[in-house]
C-alpha cells in the first residue's frame, strides 16, 4: 500500500492496528504517524516500531492519506472539531456508538468517512471488524480500510443500520465466550480437575470448536451432531444446557446488547 496511515489515538486499539499493519508488512514504519495526548504512550511506539510521532492531531492531517481515530466516544467530537479534513482523506473511526451522521457533523462536508466496529481479540490478531461507509466512500476506500483491519483478524462490510446488531454479537461476544469459558473451566474443577489444567482445556476447546467452524463452512448444528452419540456422554450435557436454557440467554444478551449500543448511540448527540 503507498499510502500513509495516520492514527489518531494511540492507545489499546489503535496500538494493536500499528502492530497488525506492521507485522502484515501492509506499510513499512516510515509510512505511519500517529498521535496520542500521552507523550510515553507515543515515545514508547516510535522506539519500539519506528513510526513517526506527530505532535497533534493537526500534524497528522498533514502527512497521512488514511486518517483512524481511535480515541474514546467521549473524546470524538474534542479531537475532530478542530481539525481541518480534506476531501482527499479517508476517516476511519473506531469509536463505539458514534454515527456517521455524527462524525460527518464534526468532521464537516465532502470527506470520506467510515465507522468500525473491531473487538478486542484484535489484540491477539484475531478479531473481526464489521465496517461502514458514508456516500463518499468509493470501493477503493472500502478495499483499503478491508485491508487495514484485516492485519489484525478478519473483515467485511456490511450497512450502517447493522451496526448495532454487530456490537451486540461479535463487540460484545469476547465477554460472552468469556463466561463460558470460565463455566467451563469450573466445571472441570468441580469434577477434580487442576484450575490450570481445566482452564486449558476449556479455552483450547472453544478455539478449536470456533476454527472447525470456520475451516468447514458446516453449520454448527452438523458439527454438534457429528459428537454426540445415541445415549452418550454429549447428549447428556446438551439436555441440560437446553433445559436451562442456554441458547435463549445467548440470544437474548446479543438482542440486549444491540438494544443498549442502540441507546447509547442515539444519546451522544450531533
Amino acid at each position: 500500500m503507498n499510502k500513509t496511515i495516520g492514527f489518531i489515538g494511540a492507545g489499546a486499539m489503535g496500538g494493536a492496528l500499528i502492530e497488525g499493519l506492521l507485522a502484515s508488512q501492509l506499510v513499512p514504519p516510515a509510512r505511519i504517524v500517529a498521535f496520542d495526548t500521552s507523550r510515553e504512550r507515543l515515545e514508547e511506539l516510535a522506539r519500539k516500531h519506528g513510526l513517526r510521532p506527530a505532535t497533534g492531531g493537526g500534524q497528522v492531517l498533514e502527512q497521512a492519506d488514511i486518517i483512524i481515530v481511535a480515541v474514546k466516544p467521549q473524546s470524538m467530537a474534542e479531537a475532530l472539531k478542530t481539525l481541518s479534513f480534506k476531501a482527499s482523506h479517508l476517516v476511519i473511526s473506531v469509536a463505539a456508538g458514534i454515527t456517521l451522521k455524527q462524525l460527518e457533523g464534526w468532521i464537516g462536508p465532502g470527506v470520506p468517512i467510515m465507522r468500525a466496529v473491531p473487538n478486542t481479540p484484535a489484540l491477539v490478531r484475531e478479531g473481526i471488524t464489521v465496517l461502514a461507509g458514508n456516500p463518499l466512500v468509493t470501493p477503493e476506500h472500502e478495499k483499503v480500510a478491508l485491508d487495514i483491519f484485516a492485519s489484525v483478524g478478519e473483515a467485511l462490510l456490511l450497512p450502517e443500520d447493522q451496526l448495532d446488531a454487530v456490537t451486540g454479537l461479535s463487540g460484545s461476544g469476547p465477554a460472552y465466550v468469556y463466561l463460558f469459558i470460565e463455566a467451563l473451566a469450573d466445571g472441570g474443577v468441580l469434577c477434580g480437575l487442576g484450575r490450570d489444567t481445566a482452564l486449558k482445556l476449556a479455552a483450547q476447546t472453544v478455539v478449536g470448536a470456533a476454527r472447525m467452524v470456520l475451516n468447514t463452512g458446516e453449520h454448527p448444528a452438523v458439527l454438534k451432531s457429528q459428537v454426540t452419540s445415541p445415549g452418550g456422554t454429549t447428549i447428556a450435557g446438551l439436555d441440560i444446557l437446553e433445559n436451562r436454557a442456554l441458547r435463549g440467554a445467548l440470544m437474548e444478551a446479543v438482542k440486549t446488547a444491540a438494544r443498549r449500543a442502540r441507546a447509547l448511540s442515539e444519546g451522544q448527540g450531533a
